[in-house]
């Protein structure tokens, strides 16, 4: 059995861990709370935007775009959204597992957002061709713009014929769901298109698919963003809280432990004096 000595000494440890662990999980639920706030706002956007898409896509049949051609796909692209930082639980781990799984099954080259998703597939050797890392904690459009740009240049170019988005969706502070969709070529979206309307356009179609898919593109993925923060965030908030709960048990544990240390010294303490006292008789 350990010490008396030992086991103050853990306690003390232990404690402190505890503080901090329980400081990140209120900061983690501060950052929750506005992160979770700005993807409810985006959610709507980005869903009307689908929508105009679908309406535009389908009522001008034969409108071509760049950034609808569809391709063979030799080279693939994904766009993994990861953390720049650890203690947030199993998030980091998720989606690299997801990530790895799709670039097992078909490989590719890798534009990597965070620092958790670009050191984890460098040690490993795979092609990066763009990085982003320390977006911090507010996300901008105008962060989304220019990864956006990145990745439209290089489908427009040649370099990748399939480009997809590897994120993390929220669905609340104890749930976030990796997953994956294709951002490049655009694939119309169907639903929200309803019955096809001979609309009368100003200006013309290519005209406003040429401004149109652009945004589409920056609004999904600024969308994805804001999931993949508020997903660290709740994930982080509950590995914190998961980790106070924790120190606690241990506390307890080691205090149950010192107090019977404490009980079987003095009880040594008691058998010796009565031992030398009956001596002396």
């Amino acid at each position: 059995m350990a010490s008396a000595r030992d086991l103050r000494r853990r306690i003390k440890s232990i404690k402190s861990t505890q503080q901090i662990t329980k400081a990140m999980k209120m900061v983690a639920a501060a950052k929750l709370r506005r992160a979770q706030e700005r993807v409810v706002a985006a959610r709507p956007f980005a869903g009307k935007i689908k929508e105009v898409l679908a309406r535009l896509t389908a009522s001008s049949s034969g409108v071509s775009h760049p950034l609808l051609e569809v391709r063979e796909p030799k080279n693939i692209c994904y766009v993994l959204i990861s953390a720049d930082r650890g203690l947030c639980g199993g998030y980091n781990a998720n989606i690299l597992r997801l990530n790895y799984n799709l670039i097992y099954n078909k490989p590719g080259s890798l534009v990597t957002i965070g620092r958790k998703g670009r050191d984890f597939f460098r040690r490993r050797g795979y092609d990066i061709k763009s990085e982003f890392v320390g977006l911090g904690e507010d996300i901008s459009f105008g962060v989304a713009k220019e990864i956006g740009q990145t990745l439209v240049d290089y489908y427009v170019k040649g370099i990748f014929d399939e480009v997809y988005l590897v994120y993390t969706e929220f669905k609340s502070a104890m749930t976030q769901n990796p997953v994956s969709m294709k951002l490049l070529p655009v694939e119309p979206p169907t639903e929200g298109g309803g019955t096809q309307i001979d609309y009368i356009y100003e200006p013309d179609p290519e005209t406003m698919l040429s401004e149109l898919l652009p945004k589409y593109i920056d609004t999904t993925i600024y969308r994805a963003l804001l999931e993949a923060k508020a997903s660290e965030q709740g994930a982080r908030m509950t590995a914190m809280g998961s980790a106070t709960d924790n120190a606690s048990e241990m506390i307890d544990r080691l205090t149950l432990s010192l107090n019977r240390a404490r009980q079987a010294a003095i009880t040594k303490e008691i058998s010796e004096i009565v031992g030398g006292a009956n001596a002396l008789d």
